[in-house]
């Protein structure tokens, strides 16, 4: 049950890098337009705000890695508290679909460590 836990937290911190590069290095292209549902000239204003919120990102993507491969159970769990937090403020503030794609892959990794 423990690898399983790991594998899931190992996720949730593959889709935060993944949501950092889309935030720093790909914010103005078509794709990133279309998962954010924004414009061209909404991404062209946000360029330093998203790098900041990538840049927030990659860090709770390297403190749950830090957890997994230090097989930290309390830095893991910090990390996916922090990680469910944002994605129901994010969801409550900006987009429900926020806290579908971020706060509920990292609440069932939280949960899976604690059965676990």
């Amino acid at each position: 049950m423990y690898t399983l836990a790991l594998i899931l937290v190992a996720l949730v911190a593959v889709e935060h890098v993944y949501i950092m590069v889309l935030e720093i290095f790909l914010w103005r292209r078509e794709r990133t337009l279309k998962t954010f549902n924004m414009t061209a000239q909404f991404a062209a204003d946000t360029v330093p705000l998203a790098a900041n919120q990538g840049l927030y990102n990659g860090f709770l993507a390297a403190g749950l890695f830090w957890g997994v491969t230090a097989g930290r159970t309390d830095v893991m769990t910090f990390f996916l508290i922090c990680v469910v937090v944002a994605g129901l403020y994010g969801g409550a503030t900006n987009s429900p679909r926020i806290a579908l794609v971020q706060a509920l892959p990292a609440g069932l990794a939280l949960m899976a460590l604690w059965i676990a």
